[in-house]
Formats: structure tokens, sequence, C-alpha cells
């Protein structure tokens, strides 16, 4: 199996993409270390989804934009599954108006859960991936930290600002035999895009090359790809995973 033996951190990891990521990686064998916020409930449904895989599965409540707490849940997840090689950061939230009426706190918060959080992640896993001389790192973009998207200007600017982070800790981390990527996902199909109504998601077909709304899968298949050894010399890249949207 492609990742036997191998722990990976998947933040975001208890619902939607995270969640089928997570699924992906442990039907190949990797141990799991699920970041959550919310519920407790929430974290146990998801420990308890994968089971059938018969790997170690684990999770923690972590706010990753909470820079200590990060290391704390890190320093755990080390400790107890004896080191990480995967590290996914998808944890991300939005907050989405115009600048007119956006305000400075929902600025912060998308910052500081998408940016500052896949930052934290990075940077408390960093030595220990440079010691280990091996290690993956994913985050999840977006094709609107691409192209932009009018009433997300705080959800595009988090986005993009993880493309930035990936390609430079890439460079940093190439020696070491650690590839740095992200993902940037179209119109997913998930609890948000799912409450939506028919009209709505008519119009953003219509938008779409491929005609139609992806699966949290179409994004997990492209993870797992890059956290493979199948992936060891692609490093620094932004695979955009939307149907042709953002071409």
């Amino acid at each position: 199996m492609k990742f036997e033996n191998k722990t990976a951190v998947i933040t975001g990891g208890s619902r939607g993409i995270g969640l089928a990521i997570a699924k992906k990686l442990a039907s190949q064998g990797a141990n799991i270390a699920i970041l959550y916020v919310g519920d407790e409930s929430e974290g146990i449904a998801a420990k308890e989804a994968l089971a059938e895989y018969n790997t170690k599965v684990e999770q923690y409540f972590c706010d990753v934009s909470d820079f200590n707490a990060s290391k704390e849940v890190v320093d755990k997840v080390i400790e107890e599954f004896g080191g990480i090689d995967i590290l996914v950061n998808n944890a991300g939230i939005t907050r989405d108006k115009l600048v007119l009426n956006m305000d400075e706190k929902d600025f912060d918060a998308v910052i500081g859960v998408n940016l500052k959080g896949t930052f934290n992640m990075i940077k408390h896993t960093y030595k220990h991936f440079m010691k280990k001389r091996y290690g993956r790192i994913v985050s999840t973009s977006s094709v609107v930290g691409i192209m932009g998207n009018a009433g997300q200007a705080n959800y595009s600017a988090s986005k993009a600002g993880i493309i930035g982070m990936t390609k430079s800790v890439a460079k940093e981390l190439a020696g070491r035999g650690v590839t740095v990527n992200a993902v940037a996902p179209g119109y997913i199909g998930t609890d948000m895009t799912n409450a939506l109504s028919d009209k709505v998601k008519d119009a953003m077909k219509a938008q779409i090359p491929a005609k139609r709304i992806g699966t949290p899968e179409d994004v997990a298949n492209v993870v797992a790809f890059l956290c493979s050894d199948d992936a060891a010399y692609v490093t620094g890249e932004v695979i955009k995973v939307d149907g042709g949207l953002a071409m």
C-alpha cells in the first residue's frame, strides 16, 4: 500500500474535502490524525468513518489559528504516532461580504484560520520533516486565490497567500527531501454548496467546462498523488481541481 507505516495529519479533517482526503489516505494504509474544531461528536464520527480501513486514527480538537495550540497538537501527534510523514492543510472558513460591508473581524478571522493556520502547522512540523529528510506538505488553496471573486476579498487573499507560502517553503525544503504543493479546488460539492438552490447550482455548472460540480473525492485523489512517492519530483506546484473553470 502506498502509505503503509506513514502518518498523515489532516486539518479540517472531520468532514467534506478533509474527510475525503483522510479516507483516501487511510484506504491506502496511512495512519491518520484528524484535526477539527466544533463539536466533539464530529471528530468522533470522522474517526468512526475511518474504522473500516484498520489503520490507526485519532482525532484532536485544534484551532489552527492558535500558534501555541497548533504546536501542542503537533507535539502530541509525534509522541502518539511516532512521527509525521504527511501534512495536509485543509482547515478553512469563509466570511463572504463585499469589501464595502466587510469589517475587520471578517477579514482577520479568515486570514487567521486559512493563512496563519497553514503557517502555524508548517512551522511546527518544519524541523521534524528536516530531521527525517522526508515529508509531504499539501495545502488547500482555491481557484479564487488565482482569479479572485467578488464578495470574497478576504478568502481570496488567504488562498492566494497559501500559494505564495507553498512556493517559498518548497524552495526552502526541497533539498531535504520534503515536497510542498497545493491544490486549488473550484466548485466542490460540500455541505456549503449542497445547501444552495438548484438554480444557483445550475448557474455554477454553466461556468464549468466539465459541466458538473466536483466532488470531495476529486480533490482527495489529487492530494493522494501529491502525498505519494510517485510525486517525489513535484514540488512548488499548484494543481487546479476545477473542471476547467480557471483555464
